[in-house]
Parts: C-alpha cells; sequence; structure tokens
C-alpha cells in the first residue's frame, strides 16, 4: 500500500497573488509584451482539423474489435481528447476570436467540446477565470483538492487511484467547492453534447460512443499529457507555487506547460508563451521546471512527502468578484 505521507493539511499562505507582482515588474522593464496579447486565429482551424481528425476516428472504429476500439481510445483519441480541453482552455481566455467577440469564443467552445463527450467548455470557463483571479483561494478556486482527497489519497497505491481517477474529481469537485447557478449558456452546452452523443450512436453504433468517451476518460487519468495537471502548481520545492514544463508535450497541448508565464500573463495566448520566456529570460530561466510530466506523475505517486495536501492556500478576503 505504501507509507503514509507525513504532511497533514494544506500549506496556508497570506501574501498577495505572486503572478502579478511579477507580471508588473515584468511589464516595466519589458512592454513589448503587450504586442504579444492577441488573439490566435490560428486556433479556429486547428480545432477545427481536430474536431473532423475524431470525426473521423469514430468511423473507423465502428467495425473494429472492442479491444482495439479501447486500444486506439488510449494511444490515439486520448492525445486528441486532452488536447481538444487544452485547446478549450486557450479559447476560455478568448483567444480564438478576441475579447471583443466573446461570445463567438463560447459558441466555438461547444463545438470544441462535441469530441469530448461530455459538457465541459462553458463550466470550465467560469471556474477557470476564478482560478486565475484568486488562485489558490479556499472555497473558490476548484483546482485544489477537497480536504477528503488530501486525507484519503495519502499512500502509493491510493495516489495512484486518485491519478487514475482525475478526471471524475475535476468533474464533480466545484460541485462540493463552490457551486454556482446554471447559466443559459450551460444549459444549451449541455443539450448540444448529449444531442450530438446521440447522432454518433445512432449513426455509428456504440463502439464508436464508447471510443470517444474512453478516449476522455483515458486522456484525462493515467496518461502522460495530464502529468500536467500534478506539475502546474503541486507543491515539490516548498514555497514555489507555480511550476513550468519545457518538455515536447508542449506541442500538443497549445504550451500549458509555461505555466509561470501563463499565470503572469493570463492575457498571451499559449503561442507567444515561449516569447515570453525569452524576452524575459531572467525572471523565469532559474525558476523550478520540469522537463518531463511522466516523472511528475511517477514522483507525485512514489514520493511519500507529496499528496494532494501538497498545494497552497489562501483565506479569502471577501472581496472578491466571481465568474
Amino acid at each position: 500500500m505504501g507509507s503514509r505521507v507525513s504532511r497533514e493539511d494544506f500549506e496556508w499562505v497570506y501574501t498577495d497573488q505572486p503572478h502579478a507582482d511579477r507580471r508588473q515588474e515584468i511589464l516595466a522593464k519589458y512592454p513589448e509584451i503587450k504586442s504579444l496579447m492577441k488573439p490566435d486565429s490560428n486556433l479556429i482551424w486547428i480545432i477545427i482539423m481536430m474536431v473532423i481528425t475524431q470525426l473521423v476516428a469514430f468511423y473507423l472504429v465502428k467495425d473494429l474489435d472492442w479491444k482495439w476500439v479501447i486500444f486506439w481510445a488510449y494511444v490515439f483519441g486520448s492525445c486528441i481528447n486532452h488536447s481538444m480541453t487544452l485547446a478549450i482552455h486557450e479559447i476560455s481566455h478568448n483567444f480564438a476570436f478576441g475579447h471583443h467577440k466573446a461570445l463567438w469564443n463560447r459558441w466555438f467552445g461547444m463545438f470544441a467540446n462535441l469530441p469530448i463527450g461530455v459538457p465541459y467548455s462553458i463550466s470550465f470557463k467560469r471556474y477557470h477565470m476564478d482560478h486565475h483571479r484568486y488562485l489558490g483561494a479556499d472555497g473558490i478556486d476548484v483546482d485544489i483538492p477537497t480536504d477528503f482527497e488530501g486525507w484519503f489519497f495519502c499512500t502509493t497505491f491510493r495516489k495512484f487511484i486518485w491519478v487514475l481517477l482525475q478526471p471524475l474529481f475535476y468533474a464533480f469537485r466545484p460541485l462540493l467547492i463552490n457551486p454556482k447557478p446554471i447559466s443559459y449558456l450551460e444549459i444549451i452546452n449541455t443539450v448540444a453534447q448529449i444531442t450530438f452523443d446521440i447522432i454518433v450512436y445512432y449513426f455509428l453504433g456504440i463502439k464508436s460512443l464508447v471510443y470517444m468517451l474512453a478516449a476522455s476518460l483515458l486522456g484525462l487519468g493515467l496518461h502522460p499529457i495530464s502529468g500536467h495537471f500534478i506539475a502546474e502548481h503541486y507543491m515539490f520545492l516548498k514555497g514555489h507555487e507555480t511550476y513550468s514544463y519545457y518538455g515536447p508535450l508542449n506541442l500538443l497541448t497549445f504550451n500549458v506547460g509555461y505555466h509561470n508565464e501563463h499565470h503572469d500573463f493570463p492575457n498571451v495566448p499559449g503561442k507567444n508563451l515561449p516569447l515570453v520566456r525569452k524576452i524575459a529570460a531572467e525572471y523565469y530561466d532559474n525558476l523550478p521546471h520540469y522537463n518531463s510530466w511522466v516523472r511528475v506523475l511517477y514522483d507525485f505517486v512514489m514520493d511519500d512527502t507529496i499528496s494532494p495536501y501538497s498545494r497552497m492556500k489562501r483565506h479569502p478576503k471577501g472581496k472578491e468578484v466571481l465568474e
């Protein structure tokens, strides 16, 4: 079973958001970074091609044996669907059409959501903006595990199960930590997604539907790309809240690995985050970072001093304006 971790609670901090301070300092020294704060129209065509690719895959797997359906769901579909969740992350920041066409981004996010199989895009946007504004805020930032997760998933075996089931925890945690009233866009997102799933089942059959859902479940669970869930904010080094990853999987994930850069400049699309690092190299090169998400997953499971408790939390100030 593995030994129980020694950490008994989250790491509570009483400082303001560090990213805002660094952003202000960097912009004062390198104002040219403001020119990188613009939409990335390439996202539109990349996402359309990704959706088409999965539609073709739905057709190709419809008559395969079940073992091959699951095999291709993990080997291929999981990469596309996890990448699509990170495309939706880009869309949540309005990088597809820009802030002046915010609603266009919401509709396009629903379109990108289709091959994932579960309605996700609109709710993600609402909670993700809270994550940026109030990083680590208790009861607000649903990226922080619940007390139960920290208490229970505290052995090697249990942490392995936690990693395996990450998509379920990310799906249900907001309902426990920070439930929000259902918006009309979430209703539309849900109806559109269920309609799409029914169409896939009606025209292509159960195997295509299972491939779609399995690709999402497997791709967001025990999968190399899923290392980013833990790499971004889990405190492998005491006092360091956010970590970047500079490995090759950034090519599949819209540079989400550049996470310090992203939190410092959430208005810069993923395509331009390497330029932020290049321009302000002295602010990033000496920060702790990763080159392997697989190693992050391994270390998280095997290191007895790391658990879901290994996060920084802040007490809300009572003046937060939520999405």
